[in-house]
């Protein structure tokens, strides 16, 4: 079964759009959490969302604020602003929506989805090896997948040495998965690893094997339609270089 990985696509809806080109047909899709939040157009991707084949959500951290889920104070200033704008937008429906996403970890095929983390699904960030020490005994499948971060990267545990290697994951690449993984596909809306491009990544059940990807979009008209919104113009600004 051919799996499209999804997560962080914060409003995005060009570049989700270009992933589901640049994906092709896919079996199932799981989806890592927030999918509004910063972004200019949360109603169009929950739309879209809503309508992918085989559909797994997580909840994100801005999803369970939109959502009523946890307080607006964990957030920055412009973050808060996004969100708050966010809630005056979103149709009834998309906020049911977004209320009946799970919490907690769910567990697809040999494996365990998360927003953040096994241990924290809304809050920790999986961004080096000692966290993901602290997160490897806290599931029991084979592989985990998570977001959060806005990076792509794999961190596999060798249980005989008990050691973690690290790595950033080139797009492209196919990477056959051993237990135990934790992988992430890095953002589609808003990536922090200094690459724009969207970034998702292909998972093969059967094979096990793991693709990360990366997809062009319309940046400048994402910025366009964020000023006109009247969010945050770092939200903007900072999808040009990938920060």
């Amino acid at each position: 079964m051919r799996v499209l990985i999804i997560s962080d696509i914060h409003a995005n809806s060009a570049a989700l759009e270009a992933v589901l080109q640049d994906a092709g047909p896919t079996d199932e899709t799981w989806c890592l959490g927030d999918l509004v939040g910063y972004g200019p157009e949360p109603n169009m991707v929950i739309k879209q969302v809503r309508r992918l084949p085989g559909l797994t959500c997580m909840l994100g951290n801005h999803d369970a604020a939109v959502a009523h889920r946890v307080d607006f104070e964990a957030f920055n200033g412009d973050a808060r602003r996004s969100l708050t704008w966010t809630q005056t937008v979103l149709t009834a429906d998309n906020a049911d929506f977004l209320q009946s996403l799970p919490r907690q970890p769910e567990v697809r095929s040999d494996v365990t989805l998360a927003h953040g983390s096994p241990r924290d699904p809304t809050w920790e960030y999986i961004l080096n090896s000692l966290t993901a020490r602290l997160n490897f005994g806290q599931f029991s499948t084979p592989f985990c997948f998570v977001g959060h971060t806005h990076i792509q990267s794999l961190f596999q545990l060798d249980g005989y040495a008990d050691h973690i290697s690290m790595g950033m994951t080139r797009p492209g690449e196919v990477v056959v998965l051993t237990p135990r993984v934790i992988a992430n596909p890095g953002s589609v809306g808003q990536p922090r690893d200094r690459d724009p491009r969207a970034a998702y990544a292909i998972f093969d059940t059967s094979m096990h094997t793991w693709e990360p990807r990366r997809a062009d979009y319309d940046i400048a008209l994402v910025q366009e339609r964020i000023r006109e919104a009247g969010l945050p113009p770092r939200h903007a600004e900072r999808l040009a270089e990938g920060w």
